[in-house]
């Protein structure tokens, strides 16, 4: 099988913020994370909230927040971004890069029309006539399934449902047939069924241009459905990173298993209690001052070492990499460490 050529390499990738007297101390939100995505590729971001899964992302796209503090290298088809003024990113966005967000109304204006907003799309871009970028425009809805399009296109954001401005902003993110789309929780907000027919949607059409997509999820049923990849942060640090089947099939960090553990049964079990991982997260103060793992105090595995040393990710397979120092002493981490209703 070719190997695709790699769209977006991020190496050492940190993200800190400022704290302490006159800010001189800087506390990590993202440490060390590493991936390359290649074209066309599914890389799944997972982890549960205040891992740095968005953080990263905005990052990626030149939306870190104004105090953040970034080190690192992240390289779009070989160019050099982080680091780059809004203007280094201005030949990228929409054309070759695009973004699908939680909340749709996040990036749609309520004082223009649905079909107008599509049409700037194109026509910051490409060279269109208005008349050309309003047909582009009502053709986009018209894929992302949106009934009547033509009449559709005259709305306002709030005359559309909670799914069908998120099938637009999709619409939006796709119109120009960018290399990379980074969407992030793209269905959060939507019910189940609206969920899977938006990722139905978005997995199309991507299919259709080609494009790779960099999804940030919480949902592991979704990652096994529509990732190639996946990279499980905690803390702003890499838990497990690797092909799908082997991350969710044979989790090796305890944190995955952990995770994995929590899920609903496909099957009834007899019991109400769901397995759960411990305690919560750390804070950002927390992770930043801990000599060890970040998961140790939350960890049915952790010994000493885990407590003294910070794990650095290491190939436990092809492609595969864990960050344990239990890897040695347990190499398969059962999910029934955690019980259900807690692991005492």
């Amino acid at each position: 099988m070719t190997q695709r050529p790699t769209l977006l390499s991020v190496t050492d990738l940190r993200v800190g913020f400022p704290d302490g007297p006159k800010g001189r101390e800087t506390l990590h939100a993202v440490r060390d994370v590493s991936f390359d995505l290649a074209e066309g590729e599914v890389l799944a971001l997972v982890g549960e909230s205040g891992a740095g899964k968005s953080l990263t992302a905005r990052v990626l796209l030149g939306m870190a927040p104004p105090a953040a503090r970034t080190s690192g290298s992240v390289r779009f088809r070989g160019r050099e971004l982080l680091g780059a003024s809004r203007s280094g990113y201005a030949g990228l966005w929409g054309r070759h890069v695009a973004f699908v967000p939680q909340d749709a109304l996040s990036v749609l204006s309520p004082v223009h029309t649905v079909g107008d907003q599509l049409a700037a799309a194109v026509r910051s871009v490409r060279r269109t006539g208005r008349a050309e970028a309003r047909a582009a425009a009502v053709a986009a809805l018209d894929r992302v399934g949106i009934a009547d399009a033509a009449r559709r296109a005259g709305a306002y954001p709030h005359e559309f449902s909670g799914g069908m401005r998120q099938r637009a902003v999709i619409a939006m993110a796709m119109i120009n047939e960018p290399d990379l789309v980074v969407a992030d929780e793209p269905t959060t907000a939507l019910d189940p069924d609206v969920q899977e027919q938006v990722l139905g949607l978005l997995a199309s059409l991507r299919e259709t241009t080609g494009a790779a997509l960099l999804l940030v999820t919480h949902d592991l049923d979704v990652v096994a459905r529509h990732a190639d990849r996946v990279l499980v942060l905690y803390a702003g640090e890499t838990a497990e990173h690797g092909p799908v089947e082997r991350v969710l099939g044979r989790p090796r960090a305890p944190y995955t298993a952990g995770l994995l553990a929590s899920l609903p049964p496909g099957e009834p079990t007899g019991s109400r209690l769901l397995p759960v991982i411990n305690g919560s997260p750390p804070t950002l103060r927390e992770a930043s001052s801990s000599p060890g793992c970040a998961f140790a105090p939350r960890c049915p595995l952790a010994a000493d070492p885990c407590r003294t040393r910070r794990p650095t990710p290491s190939e436990v397979d092809a492609g595969h990499l864990v960050s344990c120092h239990r890897l040695t002493d347990v190499p398969d981490v059962p999910t029934c460490l955690f019980q259900p209703g807690g692991n005492g």
